[in-house]
C-alpha cells in the first residue's frame, strides 16, 4: 500500500507457501487510522483456528466504530490510499534530499513513513542533534537511541504529518 518505487509482493502470493503463511496487517498507516489499534490476520483456516485459541485470551476487541470504519476503508479507501502514498512519496523525497544536502547519509526507504539518517558525521549524539534540530529549525525528530543502543548516531524523522 505504501510502497513507492517498486510494487510490494506478499509472500502469501506464492502458492508454494500460501498455506503456511499468515498475513498480519493493520489500518494505521495506509488508511490514516493511527491510534485506533485495529488490525487483521489472514491465512489458512487451520492456522487461523489455532491463532483464535490464543487470541481470545490475549486481546480485547477493538471498538465497534473502528471495525466499521475499517470495513469502509477496505471497501472504498483505495483512491485515498493512492493519494496519500503520492503525497508521502513527495515528502519522503524532500526529507531524504534535505538530509543529504546537509551532508548526512540517508537511505531512501522503499515504504513506511520514516527516514533514519545517519548523523555520526556531526560529532553529536542523537539526543544532542535532535535537540538542536528542534531549537534551531523547529523540526521534531526522535533520537535513534530510542530504538536501542544500535540506533545511536541516527535519528528518525516522520513524513506522515
Amino acid at each position: 500500500e505504501l510502497s513507492y518505487d517498486k510494487d510490494h509482493y506478499s509472500i502469501a502470493s506464492f502458492s508454494e507457501v500460501k498455506d503456511k503463511t499468515l498475513v498480519i496487517n493493520g489500518f494505521s498507516k495506509a488508511y490514516a487510522m493511527t491510534g485506533w489499534r485495529l488490525g487483521y490476520v489472514c491465512g489458512h483456516p487451520i492456522l487461523i483456528d489455532a491463532l483464535k485459541k490464543i487470541h481470545q485470551y490475549a486481546i480485547m476487541c477493538s471498538p465497534t466504530t473502528a471495525q466499521y470504519a475499517a470495513i469502509e476503508a477496505l471497501k472504498n479507501g483505495d483512491d485515498s490510499v493512492r493519494e496519500m502514498a503520492r503525497e508521502y512519496n513527495r515528502r519522503r523525497r524532500v526529507l531524504v534530499e534535505g538530509f543529504r544536502e546537509m551532508g548526512l547519509e540517508c537511505f531512501e526507504p522503499m515504504g513506511a513513513l520514516y527516514v533514519f539518517p545517519c548523523i555520526k558525521s556531526t560529532g553529536m549524539s542523537s539526543d544532542e542533534f535532535c535537540e538542536k534540530l528542534l531549537m534551531e529549525e523547529k523540526v521534531l525528530a526522535v533520537p535513534g537511541n530510542a530504538f536501542g543502543e544500535c540506533g545511536e548516531g541516527f535519528i528518525r524523522a516522520c513524513y506522515a504529518s
